[in-house]
């Protein structure tokens, strides 16, 4: 006679989108692999279409290890991997996990007893950002600070509590199923987006600062610059699709960019007194920073101002410029979604009056 499951440790999928996550991708997977979880456990990886090695790493680490397989993502893009690798698991609970994010060891076992204790449908904690050279290492500082980031707890910590999103999550899978996975049409934002309806239909989305994710920052200005513009492009694309859901933490950014623009010009063909906004906002996070780099090395510690603001700039210039075609797009599209459930709940209600 089979042994009845503990339903302490129920299964676990764990899902990874990943696209040119050579760098980190082993060492994401096999940080899973070894959980301190007495449960059974798989490892979904949804493959994008990469130009480097990604996809023979993957395959190498499904032949080391049974629990481990692929599913392919030839959109590459990161809603729809993550549907796809969710429709290919089989459990319960479902983790999002990066390819570039590392779990602490005990991740998915305090997750699964944090659902347990609070009944929340989604817990998630901090993103530990964590760089391997000085500019990465000016990157993570910048990003957990609040100068940074703002009062966001899954980025600087904080008390634990119901949350509006947290990063990555631990979901259970039947609200992933009630809400219909992920909206792939938000290249970006899909997690906040997810969060959101899951609180609209009533559920609990719980933060803890005892779940941790290291996370490595993207390794160039550049890199950052284009990270940072898409989530103001796409946050903005929220804010439309779910009006109401703006706060003036997200309108900081854009509100930065606005007045240092206009500090400028004022300055350069009205008065030099234009310039003390920008130079304000020199001063402030040149300040900020000190207190973020406590403990880094001196050219860690130069390169956090550039990284405090291509941060700031780049995320409200994509906020500001972000086009309403993106948000007819996305809206059209759940537009369609109703109008198919509606029918398909028309066809139901004929179907049982036969």
């Amino acid at each position: 006679m089979n042994a009845k499951p503990d339903v302490r440790f129920p299964a676990v999928s764990v899902i990874m989108p990943v696209l040119n996550e050579e760098r980190h991708l082993r060492g994401a997977v096999e940080a899973i692999l070894a959980q301190e979880y007495d449960g059974e456990m798989e490892v979904v990886i949804a493959l994008g279409p990469s130009t480097d090695r990604t996809d023979e790493i993957a395959a190498e680490l499904a032949a080391e290890d049974p629990r481990v397989r692929t599913v392919p993502n030839p959109s590459g893009r990161t809603p729809a991997a993550l549907n796809a690798a969710i429709k290919a698991s089989r459990h319960p609970i479902v983790v999002r996990v990066d390819g570039h994010g590392m779990l602490s060891p005990n991740y998915i076992a305090t997750a699964v007893r944090l659902l347990e204790e609070t009944g929340a449908q989604n817990v998630g904690g901090i993103m530990h950002a964590e760089g391997e050279n000085d500019w990465e290492k000016a990157v993570a500082a910048a990003m957990t600070s609040k100068i940074g980031v703002g009062n966001a707890a899954f980025h600087t910590g904080g008390r634990a509590g119901p949350a509006e999103t947290v990063y990555l999550g631990v979901f259970r899978r039947e609200v992933l199923e009630q809400q219909g996975g992920y909206n792939e049409e938000f290249i970006r934002a899909q997690d906040w987006e997810l969060n959101f309806r899951i609180r609209e239909a009533g559920g609990l989305i719980w933060f803890s600062p005892e779940l941790r994710v290291s996370y490595r920052p993207r390794p160039t200005v550049r890199a950052l610059a284009k990270q940072y513009k898409d989530y103001g492009r796409w946050r903005h694309v929220v804010a439309r699709y779910h009006p109401g859901s703006i706060n003036l933490r997200y309108l900081a950014p854009p509100t930065a960019v606005c007045a240092i623009a206009a500090g400028i010009v004022v300055g350069a063909v009205l008065t030099p007194w234009g310039f003390v906004i920008p130079g304000g906002y020199l001063a402030a996070i040149v300040a900020g920073s000190i207190p973020a780099g406590k403990g880094l090395p001196l050219k860690a510690r130069l390169r956090i101002p550039v990284a405090l603001a291509t941060m700031h700039m780049s995320w409200g210039w994509g906020f500001l410029t972000s086009p309403r075609s993106l948000a007819k797009k996305v809206i059209a599209s759940r537009r369609s979604a109703v109008v198919t459930t509606d029918r398909a709940a028309t066809a139901d209600r004929a179907a049982a009056t036969d």
